[in-house]
């Protein structure tokens, strides 16, 4: 097939897909994009725990915090890159909320529903591997949970494929 058949052909099929509300992703696209998001979320709860837990706070304030602390972080990340790219704050933190908010929330739902429901991992300190082995087991769950979720978000024109709008 001539590159010209092929670059055609593939504009036909991209406008063809965005007629229906879809487009194809990658699954290497979806993983970049839990990544990123996932990298943020880390960071939150990580800090959010460790915070909690120097303070001596319960295991529901610690998790409060951690899961406000990385929606923060995971905004920020997100909201860091619109920025450099010339955009505005207000429509910068628009596109951060669009772009991070379900998968963040589904991140944050599979991260701590599996140290809640793990047995002891509630009252792991710091120094415990419990507590380490536990949060690496939950957040790379939460990222095989996650990566379909924007798959299919970037798939519809949402989620970070509105972040990809301003990385040109």
């Amino acid at each position: 097939m001539r590159h010209d058949e092929h670059t055609e052909q593939h504009h036909t099929q991209h406008t063809h897909d965005h007629q229906h509300g879809t487009a194809r992703v990658s699954w290497s696209t979806a993983a970049q994009a839990t990544l990123h998001c996932l990298t943020g979320c880390a960071i939150g709860e990580i800090l959010g725990m460790v915070i909690g837990t120097a303070l001596g706070w319960g295991n529901v304030p610690t998790m409060v915090l951690a899961i406000a602390l990385a929606f923060v972080f995971g905004y920020s990340l997100t909201l860091r890159g619109v920025l450099r790219a010339g955009v505005g704050f207000r429509t910068a933190f628009r596109v951060a909320l669009a772009a991070d908010t379900l998968s963040i929330a589904v991140m944050e739902l599979i991260d701590n529903g599996v140290i809640a429901l793990w047995p002891s991992a509630m009252d792991a300190h710091l120094d415990d591997v419990l507590f380490w082995g536990t949060l690496a087991v939950s957040l790379a769950l939460a990222f095989v949970v996650t990566t379909p979720v924007n798959r299919w978000m970037i798939g519809r024109g949402k989620g970070h494929a509105v972040v990809h709008q301003y990385h040109h």
